[in-house]
């Protein structure tokens, strides 16, 4: 692996080979968003215990402090919106001397395995993979499943997640689900838990990530979970503790219980 590249990934991955990422891209086809009308502020509180922000660059540059010493994941697809029926339809939307310019310690694409734009977007992954390959650029790549939630199968999952390792990237964000060890088995790479919709059993996403891990995730891509929480510290400082502490769901429960009810 040429420096470069294993210098940019161990900005976000660790050295204890996990991850913790806070996503803050959904304005890229929701629009304003409840909670993230502002994502620099909204993630300032939490950025001491996370390792690394998943963003796009209309709002890392109107919003983040360029001081700021946690890495950047740079979203650099889209081309929908949740106004279409169909959202399956993305592209890369950012120019690789951008990504270099904005010094983004990786970047993320979105890729619809299933839908009628998967060549495209497989395509869009492959080319992505060949440009950042050229500066040392790490690629996280996203399993998106669009509007359609039955998707989130092992078997969907598994297929979708070994397609794109296959096209070169050096991570793999996915869906929790039954029988996950078959996704994590089945993939040359490392994979990374998505978040999905706000649930509002806390000790439940707690759980999920805690069994992702078991099941062979290096980490987590989490956002509304964290930023749409009543204590985002408490739950932020509890999946750290999950995460890189092999604290147990129950454990990073008391630390963000102790947390909440301190404030």
């Amino acid at each position: 692996m040429d420096w470069g590249l294993e210098n940019r990934l161990s900005k976000t991955i660790k050295p204890d080979g996990k991850c913790f990422y806070l996503a803050l891209d959904h304005g890229y086809f929701h629009g304003p968003t409840a909670g993230l009308e502002n994502p620099g502020l909204t993630a300032a509180p939490v950025l001491d215990y996370v390792d690394a922000v998943f963003v796009p660059r209309g709002s890392l540059r109107a919003t983040f402090d360029p001081k700021m010493e946690t890495p950047v994941i740079l979203r650099v697809s889209g081309g929908n919106s949740l106004d279409r029926e169909d959202i399956t339809d993305e592209e890369v939307t950012v120019a690789i001397r951008d990504v270099i310019r904005l010094n983004a310690a990786a970047v993320g694409i979105s890729v619809y395995v299933g839908s009628e734009n998967e060549h495209k977007t497989i395509m869009a992954l492959s080319k992505l993979v060949d440009d950042c390959l050229d500066y040392g650029i790490p690629v996280m790549a996203v399993t998106a499943v669009g509007r359609e939630e039955e998707k989130k199968t092992a078997k969907y999952l598994g297929l979708a997640c070994r397609i794109l390792a296959e096209q070169g990237a050096h991570v793999v964000k996915t869906y929790y689900c039954d029988d996950f060890e078959k996704v994590t088995r089945g993939c040359p790479v490392p994979v990374v838990i998505a978040g999905g919709p706000r649930t509002e059993n806390d000790l439940e996403v707690l759980e999920f990530v805690y069994n992702g891990m078991q099941a062979g995730a290096i980490g987590v891509n989490l956002g509304r979970n964290i930023w749409k929480n009543d204590s985002p510290i408490g739950m932020a400082r509890a999946l750290q503790a999950v995460i890189h502490e092999n604290a147990t769901p129950k454990e990073g429960y008391e630390i963000y219980n102790t947390i909440k009810n301190a404030k």
